[in-house]
């Protein structure tokens, strides 16, 4: 004989994803003291917390959350539990995970190694060749280094790192949208850090190397950095590093960005999710509060950039959200 369509689920685990989702607090609490998995993936590749994030049962986030449940668990589709959250405007909810998520990324930083054991190094990237197209560069993986459909970007970062005018710093040429818009600008200035052999023969052999007011430094800017000189405005953009290596950039800005100078960077840390994206502006905020700068970011939308198009031939899209966020970072004027 079928057991009711509407039974009790049979395991703890199933039952702790029912009480989540039902937003049972008493019976969460009783499911976890009696130890249910809180990380548990249902057969719909859902979590506990991913039922009380979709629901908005606060309460219950935060008790799957201190029993150890993964915030950044993803669904067989790329959603984690703030997404649905976000998807479903439940902000308190929202506010909880994105507190708790930044805390452990301080502290652990799960998605930035997971991703650098996927990715390849940047010493890899710079020992091969690249290939130039009209609106892309790609590595030997077929993976894009920069495109065409940043150029918005480009010129908007161009835009906030010269509003001093003066003396303006970029860290990676790629494909030079970003060079080209400072330009427009007339910087008194300009030093271009590029590391790439390939790139940088291609920067010499379209002028750049012949223009009076711009200054060309071969390597990586890690190997460079004793050498430059201080900046009114700075943007960084390399490929084939990870966040470690820009939070290690950030170290030197008190000695590069002069007082009330703008820095920005190219804000592409997980652009494929929605809610790892918001984690990981604000953990840069925090980071640059840390050493003395505000951080504002100003929505770009950028859906009308993406078609499908865009993507033919590249292996990862590497931005898959609609609006891209410009960080614009002010330095800290001395008190008189």
């Amino acid at each position: 004989m079928a057991a009711p369509a509407d039974q009790t689920p049979a395991t703890p685990e199933d039952r702790l994803c029912a009480s989540s989702s039902a937003g049972d607090i008493a019976g969460v609490t009783s499911l976890l003291s009696s130890g249910a998995d809180p990380s548990y993936f249902d057969p719909n590749g859902m979590t506990p917390l991913m039922h009380a994030a979709s629901h908005g049962h606060t309460a219950i986030v935060r008790l799957l959350l201190d029993a150890g449940a993964p915030w950044n668990a993803l669904t067989p589709s790329g959603l984690c539990a703030g997404d649905l959250a976000m998807e479903s405007s439940h902000q308190e909810t929202v506010d909880v995970l994105l507190g708790f998520a930044v805390q452990a990324e301080l502290i652990l930083g799960t998605i930035t190694r997971s991703k650098r054991n996927d990715s390849n190094s940047d010493s890899s990237y710079l020992d091969e060749r690249v290939a130039f197209g009209e609106d892309r560069i790609m590595d030997t993986d077929s993976k894009a280094v920069m495109m065409g459909w940043e150029m918005p970007l480009m010129e908007a970062h161009a835009r906030a790192v010269c509003t001093n005018g003066g003396h303006i710093l970029n860290v990676g040429f790629g494909m030079g949208l970003v060079d080209e818009a400072i330009e427009r600008y007339n910087p008194e200035e300009h030093t271009i850090i590029e590391a790439h052999p390939d790139v940088y023969a291609r920067m010499l052999k379209l002028g750049w190397g012949e223009k009076k007011h711009v200054k060309i430094v071969f390597g990586r800017w890690q190997d460079v950095v004793p050498q430059l000189d201080t900046y009114d405005g700075i943007f960084f953009d390399t490929y084939g590093e990870y966040y470690e290596d820009m939070r290690e950039f950030h170290q030197h800005l008190p000695r590069l960005l002069r007082p009330g100078g703008i820095y920005s960077y190219f804000n592409g840390l997980c652009g494929d999710n929605a809610f790892f994206h918001v984690v990981y502006c604000q953990l840069v905020s925090l980071e640059l509060a840390n050493l003395g700068y505000s951080t504002q970011f100003i929505p770009l939308p950028v859906k009308d950039c993406l078609s499908k198009e865009v993507w033919e031939g590249v292996r990862q899209k590497y931005w898959q959200l609609d609006t891209y966020y410009l960080p614009v970072c002010q330095a800290e004027c001395d008190s008189e």
